[in-house]
């Protein structure tokens, strides 16, 4: 801590340096930029899981429902199955590749999902579903076929921070202030589209303009953090849950909220990733899948009871 303060401006000269220059270029170089990363992460896709759910009004969608998660590793594994993970434009060859991959696998749900111009719920989800297992397979194809590669496509499938310098963070930053700012201008609509999209028609909001803002906002921001990651399970799915457990449904509350939760949430795990087996370190997705999983669980009993009151 005393080597962060050090650092800021003004506060220079009333911090005594106590500590050595290789200490002070381990924090300020490998362990600081994975922690703002880790924060980054973590609040774009709780603010995606956030506009998932409020949109397709299902409490257990998530980022991924829609198979974002899986077009960009498909084309991540793609590029590493063929060795051209640095051939286009260096390290930043799959961050952009699987943006990009990300984005169109949304386009491609939406495109599969509309009706008369409408996209149904129900339908938009059975696509996401369709699409992830059918993205799922072709990259599960290519971990099966390559020999040199395999681990490599895996550790990236499974997410990780490891060796994330500040630029990453630059890269991704925008993308969070971003969608962070079009939810809270949304949280209204959000509100309203709560009610339903007969009711919310009636008061006077445009539904399928809502849905599409929503759902390419959310997509883009789950697509940038994936492509700077990998995949990150469950926290778009457990954060959200968790913030509404302790500032309600309105969206005003819980667009903000689910960020900083989302934040803190991926910094922790990724503590634990670090340092639960050093000098191993745990795959980040392995850690928020075994902390989400048991919640997702106890959200499908939940589920169950509160149907069986209903109906009782």
């Amino acid at each position: 801590m005393n080597i962060l303060l050090h650092h800021v401006p003004g506060l220079e000269s009333l911090i005594p340096v106590t500590w050595d220059d290789a200490s002070a270029t381990i924090i300020m170089k490998v362990r600081f930029p994975r922690v703002v990363l880790a924060m980054l992460v973590g609040a774009s896709l709780g603010l995606a899981g956030t506009g998932f759910q409020g949109v397709l009004r299902n409490p257990l969608a998530d980022p991924y429902t829609l198979g974002v998660s899986s077009g960009a590793s498909v084309g991540a594994a793609l590029l590493i199955y063929f060795g051209l993970q640095y051939a286009l434009l260096g390290q930043w060859t799959i961050p952009i590749v699987a943006f990009a991959t990300g984005t169109l696998t949304l386009l491609a749900v939406m495109r599969l999902a509309r009706e008369d111009g409408k996209i149904p719920i129900e339908t938009l989800i059975l696509a996401g579903v369709v699409m992830q297992a059918f993205l799922g397979s072709i990259v599960s194809f290519l971990v099966a076929m390559s020999k040199q590669t395999v681990n490599e496509i895996l550790y990236w499938v499974m997410g990780s921070l490891a060796l994330r310098g500040w630029s990453y963070s630059a890269v991704l930053a925008p993308y969070t202030a971003i969608g962070l700012i079009a939810l809270i201008v949304g949280a209204r609509p959000l509100n309203l589209l709560a009610l339903g999209e007969r009711q919310a028609s009636h008061l006077g909001l445009h539904v399928e303009r809502t849905k599409w803002i929503v759902l390419l906002v959310s997509t883009f921001i789950t697509a940038a953090a994936v492509s700077v990651s990998g995949v990150i399970g469950f926290v778009g799915l457990v954060v959200p849950h968790m913030i509404r457990l302790l500032v309600g449904s309105d969206y005003r509350l819980l667009v903000p909220f689910s960020a900083a939760g989302g934040a803190i949430y991926v910094m922790w795990a990724d503590t634990i990733a670090r340092t639960a087996l050093a000098p191993t370190e745990i795959p980040l997705g392995v850690v928020t899948a075994f902390i989400g999983a048991p919640f997702f669980a106890y959200l499908l009993i939940r589920n169950k009871r509160s149907k069986r009151r209903k109906w009782s």
